[in-house]
């Protein structure tokens, strides 16, 4: 499941889309949540969705529910980086600067 990265991350690391894992920073750009940033706390790959810090709605007992958004429609902002996430991120900047 992989999201677009930010224009500056492009810049940066010189590819266009990276899967998206927990703890990265993302906007939604597309929807009704449009606008709302934070940090992914669940990635659900069995229904296609991630979750996202602060993106909640109040369901009518009063308890909170996280509101799943599909990958394609948040941008990048901020990755956490690891050994195999930086591995993925030189190959990908390698190909792309052939």
């Amino acid at each position: 499941m992989s999201s677009s990265l930010s224009k500056e991350l492009r810049e940066k690391y010189n590819a266009r889309s990276i899967p998206v894992r927990k703890d990265d920073e993302v906007l939604v750009v597309r929807g009704s949540l449009k606008g709302r940033e934070g940090k992914v706390v669940q990635v659900y790959r069995k229904k296609w969705v991630i979750h996202i810090d602060r993106v909640n709605r109040e369901k009518a007992n009063g308890a909170t529910a996280p509101i799943g958004i599909h990958p394609s429609n948040v941008v990048i902002t901020k990755l956490k980086i690891d050994k195999s996430r930086q591995a993925i991120l030189d190959r990908k900047g390698v190909a792309k600067a052939k």
